[in-house]
């Protein structure tokens, strides 16, 4: 609730374990009290982290990582003779994705599918997707330590690894989000067909495919929530209450955005041929801002917990970070530089380097 941090005023190792055996265990034994408390500092931290605005920074990462891993999909599907299968995702999106929007987007993923040299563009692509969006999770990390109020502790090297490590299980599920999209309808028909399954296996599997997409999209918000700010929460919980919030939310939230766009929606006449690409950044914009939603619900309930504990959480939350090094080094530096500024002063602009005479 304040930029100021455990860390700032105490010693890390001496903040209560994460599951500290005081704080309430669920939901359920939450008062009411500090629900209201709760339900109340979500919706004004959310205001005061700039949450609108670190959406829209993820807004911009996420557009810089869609078309690099969309080319090392293609390259995949192309190395395994399956590029047609790309085609069938055009196809199945083209229902779901508004006109306007899809006309912008079609061009420019057909000129990739029909791209040569797979071998090349797969190394190109997975390199390229890899960074991309990984400057998303790391992104997305700053924004969740905004929310929870501590400084990055992890060394570069350390949260870069952490931060690749994570993205390319990101990106492991998404492709394997897409290959269940593919395998859909006829293409689910055919498949069936070939390896001897019957109607009723493949209708199982036309309905089950949604609880495996929704499995999906639960795994990685949780690893969002879980594995990207420097602080160690409690056990990590595949479903949080902030994580179901959001989803739910989300899925609303597109579904009227959606429906508003195909329906009422002027974006051609003011926009023009830019109005596919202006209603998909408004969809990204929706998302990143509910995600970020969703933290500060966990965030704020975590606060509550600890409270109804008896913690002193009024100010920050009584979470242990992952790591200090980075964050003590930035503090050591800020310090020199204050002393060197207060040199600068007493010396009338003179001299910045402490007087041996001042010992």
């Amino acid at each position: 609730m304040s930029p100021q941090t455990t860390h700032d005023h105490e010693n890390p190792a001496d903040a209560p374990d994460p599951e500290d055996d005081r704080k309430p265990d669920s939901p359920a034994e939450i008062t009411a009290p500090s629900w209201k408390y709760v339900l109340r500092t979500t919706v004004r931290e959310f205001s005061a982290d700039g949450c609108t605005d670190l959406a829209s920074g993820l807004t911009y990462r996420t557009v810089l990582s869609m078309f690099p891993a969309l080319v090392a999909l293609v390259s995949i599907l192309s190395l395994f003779g399956q590029s047609g299968s790309l085609t069938s995702i055009l196809d199945q999106a083209e229902g779901i994705i508004p006109a306007d929007t899809w006309q912008t987007i079609r061009p420019a993923l057909e000129s990739v599918l029909t791209a040569p040299a797979p071998g090349l563009g797969l190394v190109i692509g997975l390199l390229a997707a890899l960074w991309s969006a990984s400057s998303y999770i790391k992104a997305f990390g700053r924004a969740m330590n905004q929310i929870y109020d501590v400084p990055e502790g992890r060394g570069a090297i350390k949260l870069t690894v952490q931060m690749y490590l994570l993205t390319a299980v990101v990106l492991v599920l998404g492709a394997v989000g897409l290959m269940i999209v593919v395998l859909s309808g006829p293409v689910a028909e055919a498949v069936g067909g070939a390896i001897g399954l019957g109607s009723t296996a493949i209708t199982v599997w036309n309905v089950g495919k949604w609880v495996v997409l929704a499995a999906i999209v639960v795994i990685v918000v949780a690893l969002l929530y879980y594995a990207t700010p420097n602080v160690r929460q409690p056990k990590m919980r595949w479903i949080s209450l902030g994580a179901l919030i959001a989803i739910i939310v989300a899925v609303l939230a597109s579904l009227a955005f959606f429906f508003y766009v195909s329906n009422f929606g002027n974006y051609n006449k003011t926009y023009g041929a830019l109005a596919g690409v202006i209603i998909l950044l408004l969809w990204l914009y929706i998302i990143n801002a509910i995600l970020l939603f969703g933290a500060e619900v966990d965030s704020e309930v975590e606060r509550g917990r600890e409270l109804q504990a008896g913690m002193p959480a009024e100010e920050t939350l009584q979470l242990p970070a992952r790591d200090t090094k980075a964050s003590d080094k930035r503090e050591r530096k800020f310090a020199e530089d204050v002393e060197r500024a207060r040199r600068l002063r007493e010396t009338a602009g003179r001299s910045q380097e402490k007087d041996d005479t001042d010992e």
